[in-house]
């Protein structure tokens, strides 16, 4: 009998040990699906400001031969050019805020969120495969999976 319970206690630490190893190793794979996604999602905008950067100088040239050739002085067609600039850069300074760091901000939550998003319906879809196997569904969830149809 007392080796029943022991090889019972035996068993069960097994099982526990291996589920608490096994749920460690799904919250890794998960975190890594998401920090993956986030640092994707960090290079592309890196790369897309990098883009906008090259496009604002060369057109800031552009902008100042323009002038200069306009006002017969480089010089003050560049000066013109760059008091563009830092008063854009003034604007964006003072408008960070909005215009940057909100819009980014809620770009990644998207992101985040969507991934969540698609978790969910992955078990919601496993919790609708299972009960549609059982045949135990309640009339909304009836109503729900016909108006999917």
């Amino acid at each position: 009998m007392e080796d029943n319970f022991s090889n019972y206690f035996n068993q069960t630490g097994k099982v526990a040990k291996e589920y608490l190893e096994t749920r460690l190793d799904l919250i890794k794979l998960q975190a890594a699906g998401k920090l993956s996604k986030a640092l994707g999602l960090f290079f592309s905008l890196i790369l897309a400001f990098l883009l906008f950067f090259f496009v604002i100088v060369f057109l800031g040239m552009v902008l100042g031969f323009w002038i200069g050739e306009m006002t017969n002085s480089f010089t003050l067609g560049f000066s013109c050019s760059a008091g563009l600039f830092v008063v854009l850069l003034g604007i964006l300074l003072a408008f960070r805020k909005p215009l940057i760091q909100v819009p980014l901000s809620n770009l990644l939550i998207k992101e985040l969120l969507n991934e969540m998003d698609m978790d969910d319906s992955d078990r919601d879809n496993e919790k609708k495969v299972k009960e549609a196997e059982t045949g135990n569904r309640s009339e909304e969830e009836e109503e729900e999976l016909y108006e999917q149809l």
